[in-house]
């Protein structure tokens, strides 16, 4: 039975469970007047009850619809049809029938103050009844009716102990419902200020995607065309100073190899691609030939190694770590004065170190003014590209001494 029926339920008890016990207590009470030694004017008295009874419990349906707890006109009607009870059991015992609906509607048509006395009432006439009439007749039955009326006060106490319980974990279950509410009500504003907070992240994160893009196409630029323009520049500047036509024929082809690998950086930038190194080779080649054409074309001394178990790594990885040693090489190139460079690829387990070292004049690295957070180029591009895929930077230097660059990430297989 749910919660919802038990109510419905006990309401149609209510109503009409008082006719039906009436019924069966004057049908019982009919058969047994003859035994129970009924006078004919005892039966017209309990006839004359019975109808009281039927007109009391007819106002009693009509008055219950308007009051939803006990008040002064329930208690008052739960006594008279007590009294009615009570003389109807007095006449015949099995007018009980009738007066044992006290037990069950107490609690809800007495205030809890007089509920005991209710009770008690209740109990006094269903022992008369169950002893074989009132009143005792005889010393060994008013003893009878002693234990009988002392086991009724038993099962009342105990029926009130239910009732307490009952009532108690109606309120429990109120104050739970109400809670739940309540609780509902709070779940309701946080999933507002959720879906507001949302959209809020949601614009920030279009804002900070936007803001990483253009980072990154600065990046990309400086890192490519602007170093491809540099070369070019160089070569241009030998020559503009060659001695001979075929020393000017040589650098001009260089310049125009830069100029076509510069424009092709600069496209697979604006797509996000990997480097045009990388398009054909792995990292390693890529690397080595980078190095390699660093070396011929600035005239110091460049050396690749690599180290551990070769790895197919993400198109990611690559591109960083490519993009980093590109930097450092330029650097080295414009900045470090260096007669040999050394870069060395290392597979370790489960990360990639890339290792720069040059004999230039070196730096102070805490003299060299940090740009976080503004996306800049050199050492904090190097360092900002690592750390976009887990990785870090660290550089070791000092004047006169050289520089050593070291970059870790972690070892991202290519996707099948």
């Amino acid at each position: 039975m749910t919660q919802a029926e038990r109510p419905e339920r006990r309401a149609f008890f209510d109503l009409w469970g008082p006719y039906a016990l009436l019924a069966v207590g004057v049908v019982t009470a009919g058969g047994s007047a003859h035994a129970v030694g009924m006078t004919p004017a005892a039966i017209r008295v309990a006839g004359a009850l019975v109808v009281v009874s039927l007109l009391l419990q007819l106002f009693w349906g009509r008055a219950a619809r308007e009051w939803s707890g006990p008040n002064r006109t329930s208690t008052t009607l739960y006594f008279v049809r007590w009294a009615l009870g009570f003389g109807l059991t007095w006449l015949n015992p099995f007018f009980a029938f009738y007066a044992v609906t006290g037990y069950y509607s107490a609690a809800r048509q007495l205030t809890r103050r007089l509920m005991l006395t209710g009770l008690f009432l209740t109990a006094l006439t269903m022992a008369g009844s169950e002893i074989g009439g009132m009143p005792p007749r005889g010393l060994l039955w008013w003893l009878g009716f002693g234990v009988v009326f002392g086991a009724n006060l038993g099962l009342v106490a105990l029926f009130n102990r239910f009732n307490v319980q009952e009532q108690e974990q109606a309120r429990t279950q109120a104050e739970v419902i109400a809670e739940l509410g309540r609780t509902n009500a709070a779940l309701q504003r946080a999933l507002d200020e959720n879906a507001a907070l949302h959209a809020q992240l949601l614009v920030q994160a279009r804002e900070a995607g936007v803001a990483d893009e253009r980072r990154r196409l600065a990046a990309e630029i400086h890192d490519t065309i602007a170093q491809g323009l540099t070369g070019i520049i160089a070569q241009l500047q030998v020559v503009a100073n060659a001695p001979d036509l075929a020393v000017a024929r040589t650098h001009l082809e260089r310049a125009s190899t830069l100029a076509r690998h510069s424009l092709g950086e600069a496209r697979r930038s604006v797509h996000n691609l990997a480097p045009v190194a990388l398009a054909d080779d792995g990292l390693p080649q890529a690397l080595k030939k980078t190095v390699a054409e660093w070396g011929e074309r600035t005239g110091i001394r460049a050396e690749f190694t690599v180290t551990g178990t070769h790895e197919q790594l993400h198109d990611e990885v690559s591109a960083t770590l490519l993009r980093i040693a590109q930097e450092a090489l330029s650097n080295a190139s414009r900045h470090a004065r260096a007669a040999r460079v050394g870069v060395t690829l290392s597979f370790m387990g489960d990360e990639v170190t890339l290792d720069v070292r040059d004999d230039g004049r070196g730096f102070d690295p805490l003299a060299v003014p940090a740009r976080t957070g503004t996306g800049g180029f050199g050492l904090d591009g190097m360092r900002a590209r690592a750390e976009r895929i887990a990785g870090s930077l660290a550089v070791e230097s000092e004047p006169g001494h050289g520089t050593a660059l070291s970059a870790r990430v972690p070892l991202v297989r290519h996707a099948p």
